[in-house]
């Protein structure tokens, strides 16, 4: 039984329907993630996950017990679900120790000291309990939050957008940090954020949101390599699409040659589609006969993102080691080794 389900969940501010249908399950010790750009309804899932947020269908089950469904709310505090927020919402007057223990009344003194000083030696910071959060740097402030929400022994962690107000560089290490952290406490997490690495970076599963529905709930390599929609593809890693011809079940001819699919592509013959390409799979070959211009190029240290323009007109992008430093307009040598051939009728559009 899954530790969290969302059953067609919907919610509404007023005539405005923000979820649609957002069904998924959380299994024990899973981390997880909503990934999706701003406004698509992913904090709001997870608002309704807290109890902060009433339902207008659908229901929410925590351990098998409804706690949401139309006209029902068990309140918050009887969820046993943790939360860590984008600005950490620390005391400012409190200790870290006491920001620590702030959850922990219900237990003796002796055995809430005990818990506090366990979890900051598991969050690094055993020597910082007597000091305040402004004494305290972003990402330590972010363990102190992390700590608090866990002190409680949480059977669901949720995180809005944890790391967002750090730097690119500490945002990374920070992540991975708290990832292992969780792992360590079989902790079962569910967090939100705009930003795909983070959440590939971070997650077990994910799921891509648009528009207050789940476009796709998987892992990071099938979101990547096999993406259910035109949107996911667009929205997951970078890649063009490029205008292709099926021949048969699992053959399509495009600008880049004949492409074969090592299963059927459920098209029929003559269908008209557009072709997923990601800069992986077109491989920079000074012997391969088959030629491309370069009409762009990002330098990105070890790697450069060339922007390619095919003879029919078509681009592609291609990630190419950065000794091979080939200027605008020069014409080099491609081949194409597409492991994944995704492909997507042409008439389909993005929905609104």
């Amino acid at each position: 039984m899954p530790l969290l389900a969302l059953a067609s969940v919907a919610q509404s501010y007023g005539e405005v329907e923000v979820l649609h249908a957002v069904s998924f399950s959380l299994y024990r010790g899973a981390i997880a993630c909503l990934l999706g750009a701003s406004g698509c309804g992913k904090t709001t899932v997870l608002r309704c996950i807290a109890g902060f947020e009433p339902l207008s269908a659908g229901e929410i089950r925590l351990d098998g017990q409804v706690v949401s469904r139309r006209g029902y709310r068990l309140p918050p505090e009887q969820r046993r679900v943790g939360m860590v927020f984008q600005d950490y919402a620390l005391f400012p007057h409190r200790s870290v120790r006491a920001n620590v223990g702030f959850g922990l009344t219900p237990l003796a003194r002796e055995q809430r000291a005990a818990r506090v000083t366990e979890l900051l030696e598991v969050v690094g910071l055993a020597d910082a309990g007597d000091k305040y959060p402004h004494e305290l740097s972003g990402g330590q402030q972010q363990r102190v939050a992390l700590a608090r929400a866990l002190a409680p022994r949480p059977q669901l962690l949720l995180l809005d957008e944890p790391f967002s107000n750090l730097d690119v560089e500490l945002r990374e290490r920070l992540s991975a940090e708290v990832r292992s952290i969780l792992k360590q406490q079989n902790a079962t997490a569910l967090m939100v954020t705009h930003d795909q690495h983070e959440a590939f970076n971070f997650a077990d599963e994910i799921g891509i949101m648009h528009a207050g529905r789940i476009q796709q709930w998987d892992t990071a390599y099938n979101l990547y390599h096999r993406p259910a929609t035109r949107l996911v593809a667009d929205f997951v890693g970078q890649g063009v699409l490029i205008p292709g011809t099926v021949m048969d079940a699992t053959h399509i001819r495009c600008e880049l040659g004949i492409l074969q699919s090592p299963a059927p592509l459920g098209m029929a013959s003559g269908a008209e589609v557009e072709v997923l390409v990601r800069p992986d799979d077109v491989l920079h070959d000074d012997a391969s006969p088959f030629r491309a211009e370069v009409v762009h190029k990002a330098f990105r240290g070890a790697e450069f993102l060339y922007t390619l323009r095919l003879a029919g007109g078509s681009r592609v992008l291609s990630l190419v080691p950065s000794h091979h430093d080939h200027g605008i307009g020069e014409s080099i040598g491609v081949r194409v080794q597409i492991d994944h051939l995704v492909a997507f009728p042409r008439a389909q559009s993005l929905p609104e």
